[in-house]
């Protein structure tokens, strides 16, 4: 078999064969099939598609890729959530200990930025000391002793997944249905958890712009994951406005501080719960009250254990960036959009995420936000402070900002759209 062959298929809108399949993973994952070739196959795979039995045979030689983990071990039941990622989702950070303060164990398999979307490890890296990269030894005794976890897939978990994961970053390809369901389901069903919680983001900060993309991407990932024997739900969330008030790396890493201290913002602590409440459910464990372990504190205990037992020091002090750059609104009245996209955009240029899978994340950049859209606001107040090491950004992540946001009128009556905007399962 050759891989032009394959590119071929693809390109002309043709069903890739299971043999196909097979053997392209097991190639590129070998190092037979070059970047610019699998690079190639994604884009096809973007424009054309994948059916149903092509999405679960690619996932199914993802997984056999690699090794398969097992928590058996364990005394507690085991449940995972993943987010499609979007701007200013930093809700794993207060949702791992929140899940595991309540009983469960949290085996957070966690990525890096992709695109405009920040990444969970990226975030924890701003914390001195703090280890993404553990041994399955490691990993398995984290989880047992503080019961949540979160890192890096081993290389041995997915590997073909961890190649492919890193090229659609930087080839226009991140948007791609059937890659992102694969690539996903491949690692949560691999990493053996016993049920998986999706949050699927719908709208302009999310790959995912229109809700029937997301409930066709929610649909069949939890297909996938049902198949397997993994007890899958998907949540939909919105993702037009970002998350909260900050995107960056330790910007949301301090926010998300907030909310285990039983502070922080409305929407990440409603969001934090809900998945809370979806994990604690698919693990079997109903009567626990995530909401009473953000105020009393047991969530924060777990997420210090956490990042101890993974050489954080959770009283570091985190990093901040040597620049700022404050925008002010343009008109008084009320904030009625604040576009998710060109925020995240406007952080990625600042240095929190990555053009290239080798460049490095500044762990200060990103913005902070000062009104959130039904907010009113007065012309000439900060509506957002821009964070960067290196000031000649400013000028481009600007440059993205421009029309992101409506004022209107005082007055002007205002609906925000709910948080959960659907659930399948």
């Amino acid at each position: 078999m050759d891989v032009i062959s394959v590119i071929r298929t693809k390109r002309d809108r043709g069903e890739l064969s299971p043999e196909q399949i097979d053997w392209v993973i097991d190639a590129y994952t070998r190092g037979v099939v070059a970047d610019e070739q699998m690079s190639a196959l994604a884009m096809a795979i973007l424009l054309n598609g994948m059916n149903r039995t092509e999405i679960a045979r690619w996932t199914a030689a993802m997984i056999a890729s690699g090794e398969r983990m097992n928590f058996d071990s364990l005394s507690r039941p085991t449940a995972d959530k993943h987010s499609t990622g979007g701007v200013g989702d930093k809700i794993t950070l207060p949702l791992a200990p929140l899940v595991a303060a309540c009983g469960a164990a949290v085996p957070q398999l966690s990525g890096r930025g992709l695109g405009h979307t920040g990444g969970t490890l990226d975030k924890l890296e701003s914390i001195p000391g703090w280890r993404a990269l553990l041994s399955n030894e490691e990993m398995l005794n984290v989880l047992d002793t503080t019961g949540a976890v979160i890192c890096a897939a081993g290389d041995g978990l997915a590997p073909a997944d961890k190649k492919l994961y890193a090229l659609r970053d930087v080839t226009g390809t991140v948007e791609a249905i059937p890659l992102i369901a694969s690539s996903i389901m491949s690692k949560k069903i691999a990493e053996g958890t016993g049920s998986l919680v999706l949050d699927v983001k719908v709208g302009s900060g999310a790959f995912m712009k229109n809700i029937e993309d997301a409930r066709e991407l929610a649909s069949t990932m939890v297909a996938l994951g049902t198949d397997s024997g993994v007890k899958t739900i998907a949540l939909l969330t919105d993702m037009s406005t970002p998350l909260g008030l900050t995107a960056g790396n330790a910007l949301e890493v301090r926010e998300s501080v907030e909310v285990l201290a039983g502070g922080g913002p409305q929407d990440v602590v409603d969001l934090t719960i809900a998945l809370a409440q979806e994990m604690l459910t698919a693990a079997g464990i109903k009567d626990a009250d995530p909401a009473k372990a953000l105020a009393d504190g047991s969530a924060m205990d777990v997420w210090r254990r956490m990042i101890s037992a993974q050489g954080g020091d959770p009283d570091a002090a985190l990093p901040v960036a040597r620049e700022q750059h404050v925008v002010t609104a343009s008109a008084s009245g009320v904030l009625t959009r604040l576009d998710a996209y060109a925020v995240g955009v406007g952080a990625w240029r600042l240095g929190a995420g990555r053009a290239r899978k080798e460049d490095p994340v500044q762990a200060g950049a990103g913005i902070e936000l000062h009104a959130k859209p039904g907010d009113t606001v007065t012309a000439g107040q900060p509506l957002m402070t821009l964070h960067t090491d290196t000031p000649e950004k400013f000028e481009y992540a600007l440059a993205s900002l421009e029309g992101c946001y409506d004022v209107a009128p005082s007055g002007t009556a205002f609906t925000a759209n709910p948080i959960v905007l659907d659930r399948i399962a």
